[in-house]
C-alpha cells in the first residue's frame, strides 16, 4: 500500500457497551473488512461487545489484564507503548476522552518507535458544570496530553473549533460519527399511541428523574413512557414514578442490547442528560423515522434538532420545556420517516470508515516524507515553530510490559 497505513492499533481499557468503544469495534471492523489489518488491544477483552467483533480484527489483551480502576489507565498506557514499540503499527487510534491518559506514555517512546498517533475528541471540551476554575486546569492537561498527537478527530464543528483553540495548534478535524449501518431504514409511521423512549445507564448523569418530572408535567393519560437501560437508581427512579403518580404509565424493562425494536414502537425519542458526547442516540433515532425531544446536553441536539420538524431543544434540566416539547411532538401528525432519515444520511458507517482510512494514510505519508519546519500563530502576535517531526526524549526508560494474543 505505500505510503498507506496498513496496520491500525487501537487502544480500549475493555469492552462495555459504551458509546466510544462501540464505535471503536465497528470502526475495527470495517477497516478490516476494507483490508487493512487491525488489532484490538485492550486492559482486558471481556465485556458485551466481545461478541460484536469480527474474526478479521485480532485482539490482544494485557498480561497480566488491567481491570478498570484507580491508575488503570496509566498502567494501560504502559503496556500500550510497550506492546506498539514491538509491534510497530503504522497508527495507533485512541478512541474517546476517556482513553486520553494513555497518551503520555506513547509520546515517552524514542521517535523511532512510535506510530501515528489519531485521537478521537468524543466529549466536548467545555461541559455544563465544570466551572472556570476546572476548566483551566482540564484545558492544560488536555494540551499536555495531546502534545504528541499528529491528528485529532472530532465529531462536530464546535468541537473542533473548541479543540484548535485548547491545544493550540490546528490539528482537529471534523468526521461525522458512525452511529448507522449502511442497511438501517426508516420505520414505517409508529403506530396509533403515544410511546415515549428513553434510553441509557440508570444514572444521575442521564437525567432519567428530569424525564419523570417532564412526563409527569406533560399530563396525558394517553403517554406511556419507557426507559430501557439499567442501573444503580432503578429503586430511585420506581420510588420518584409513583410520587409523581404516573408508575402505572412508566416501564423500565433493563438492559436491552439493541434500542431499534422499541424505536419501532415509539412515537418519539425523549434524552435527558445533564451531559453527553455526541449523543449516537440522536442520530439513531432520527435514522429510525422518529422525532427527538432533548436537552441541550451535546452538540447533536443542536445541530441536528434544529428544524422543527426534526424535535424539540430544551435548557438542560428543563423539565417544563421537555413537557412542552413532547406535547407539540405527541399532538401533531408524524412527519414522513423518510424525510427525518435522510437529515441523518451522512452518519453511515461506510464512507465515514473510509475518511478516517483517508486521515491515517496522510498521517503515515507526511510521517515518512522528510521532516519540515512550520510556523504557527495560535495567539495573535506570537508566531513560533513547530517541528513536524518528534525528536526523541532524552534517558527514557522503554517500557517493560506483556501482552496476551486472543486465540
Amino acid at each position: 500500500m505505500g505510503d498507506n497505513a496498513r496496520t491500525i492499533a487501537i487502544v480500549l481499557h475493555d469492552l462495555p457497551l459504551g458509546g466510544s468503544e462501540r464505535i471503536a469495534v465497528r470502526l475495527a471492523n470495517r477497516w478490516a473488512a476494507l483490508g487493512r489489518e487491525v488489532t484490538l488491544f485492550c486492559g482486558s477483552r471481556h465485556g458485551p461487545l466481545a461478541d460484536l467483533i469480527h474474526a478479521a480484527v485480532e485482539v490482544v489483551e494485557a498480561d497480566p489484564p488491567i481491570p478498570r480502576g484507580p491508575g488503570s489507565r496509566k498502567a494501560l498506557g504502559k503496556a500500550t507503548a510497550a506492546y506498539v514499540a514491538q509491534h510497530m503499527p503504522d497508527i495507533l487510534f485512541v478512541p474517546g476522552n476517556y482513553h486520553w491518559p494513555i497518551l503520555p506514555a506513547i509520546d515517552d517512546l524514542p521517535a523511532d518507535q512510535r506510530p501515528g498517533i489519531i485521537a478521537q475528541i468524543g466529549t466536548p471540551l467545555y461541559r455544563h458544570g465544570r466551572g472556570v476554575l476546572a476548566q483551566i486546569p482540564y484545558n492544560l492537561k488536555t494540551r499536555r496530553q495531546f502534545r504528541g498527537v499528529d491528528q485529532a478527530i472530532s465529531l462536530s464543528d464546535s468541537m473542533t473549533d473548541d479543540a484548535n483553540r485548547v491545544l493550540g495548534r490546528r490539528i482537529t478535524q471534523r468526521i461525522a460519527l458512525p452511529a448507522l449501518d449502511d442497511e438501517d431504514h426508516a420505520f414505517t409511521p409508529p403506530p396509533e399511541g403515544k410511546i415515549i423512549l428513553a434510553a441509557g445507564r440508570l444514572v444521575k448523569e442521564k437525567g432519567f428523574d428530569v424525564a419523570l418530572r417532564a412526563f409527569a408535567l406533560l399530563d396525558d393519560p394517553e403517554a406511556k413512557l419507557v426507559i430501557v437501560g439499567e442501573g444503580e437508581r432503578r429503586a430511585e427512579l420506581e420510588a420518584l414514578a409513583a410520587e409523581l403518580g404516573v408508575a402505572d404509565r412508566v416501564r423500565l424493562p433493563g438492559y436491552v442490547p439493541d434500542i431499534r425494536p422499541w424505536l419501532e414502537i415509539a412515537r418519539t425519542f425523549l434524552l435527558t442528560s445533564w451531559y453527553e458526547g455526541y449523543a449516537a442516540v440522536i442520530v439513531e433515532a432520527l435514522g429510525a423515522g422518529r422525532q427527538v425531544v432533548s436537552t441541550d446536553c451535546t452538540p447533536a441536539a443542536r445541530e441536528l434538532l434544529g428544524e422543527a420538524l426534526h424535535g424539540h431543544v430544551a435548557a438542560i434540566g428543563d423539565a417544563r420545556g421537555l413537557a412542552e416539547g413532547l406535547r407539540r411532538v405527541l399532538n401533531t401528525p408524524a412527519p414522513d420517516p423518510r424525510v427525518l432519515a435522510r437529515s441523518v444520511a451522512d452518519y453511515r458507517i461506510g464512507s465515514i470508515a473510509e475518511a478516517y482510512l483517508r486521515v491515517f494514510d496522510a498521517v503515515v505519508a507526511k510521517r515518512t516524507s522528510p521532516a519540515t519546519i512550520k510556523r504557527f500563530a495560535p495567539f495573535p502576535g506570537r508566531a513560533f515553530a513547530i517541528p513536524t517531526g518528534r525528536p526523541a526524549p532524552v534517558n527514557v526508560a522503554r517500557p517493560r510490559s506483556a501482552w496476551r494474543r486472543s486465540a
